[in-house]
């Protein structure tokens, strides 16, 4: 089984959701950026990096806007699922820009990286220009589709397309060449869903977007997701009503 949930942040206590008790060693749950648990490299953080080592089932992250590239990067790059991503064990996977990868039976697209909102805070001490997809990724992720004849079954994302961004009225005015990029997989790519995490929202966009943030979604349910942060209702996207993000 796979599951799919947001943002996590460095924060553990996502991988104690009710429904990942039962989770196995053939289970994947994926998270869709902003993991969060290379960023300072404090005991602290290197103890939690630990304990998700103990995890029964394996934990596979894009990377998002919210990551520290100089630590990632030290970490080898290796074969999962047939698709090249970074091995940090052997559950814990940062799968890579522009690469497909065969699951549990399905073909998952990839393609994290983002723009912080709070770059020109954090950009002395904890910000990488890396976040942010390069000309020669792009390239790469539409070569590889390609290959695919652009046929996959899920596309996990940190950034959703632009259109969703106006959907969601989130960063409306933020526009980056992988939005253009998302825009033309909107067209030119077969696909069940398409999963993204930043807007820090549980919503569904019908037909087959969703948001995610706290919510753990088997792959294989296409319910909305449930779940809300403290003092959020949880509605469909096609509410009125804004979302915090990052």
């Amino acid at each position: 089984m796979v599951y799919i949930t947001g943002d996590t942040h460095g924060e553990f206590a996502r991988f104690r959701h009710p429904l990942l008790k039962k989770a196995t060693a053939d289970d994947v749950l994926i998270v869709c950026g902003d993991f969060g648990f290379f960023w300072s490299d404090s005991r602290q953080e290197q103890k939690l990096r630990q304990k998700l080592t103990a995890l029964k089932y394996t934990v596979a992250f894009v990377d998002g806007c919210h990551e520290n590239y100089d630590l990632l990067e030290q970490y080898p790059i290796g074969e999962y699922c047939g698709g090249k991503a970074r091995i940090i064990a052997p559950n814990v996977v940062h799968l890579l820009r522009g690469e497909v990868y065969t699951i549990c039976g399905k073909r998952f697209f990839t393609f994290g990286g983002g723009h912080s909102q709070d770059f020109e805070f954090r950009s002395a001490e904890h910000w990488w220009e890396r976040e942010q997809p390069s000309y020669e990724e792009i390239l790469h992720g539409a070569e590889t589709l390609k290959q695919y004849d652009n046929r996959v079954d899920y596309i996990i994302t940190h950034e959703p397309p632009a259109s969703l961004k106006d959907c969601l009225r989130v960063d409306t005015l933020q526009r980056l060449e992988m939005h253009a990029f998302f825009e033309d997989l909107v067209q030119m790519c077969s696909f069940r869903a398409w999963y993204f995490g930043k807007c820090h929202m549980n919503r569904h966009v019908p037909i087959k977007y969703y948001a995610m943030f706290d919510a753990v979604l088997p792959i294989r349910d296409t319910a909305q997701p449930k779940g809300k942060r403290k003092g959020e209702k949880t509605h469909h996207a096609d509410d009125t009503g804004n979302g915090n993000h990052s």
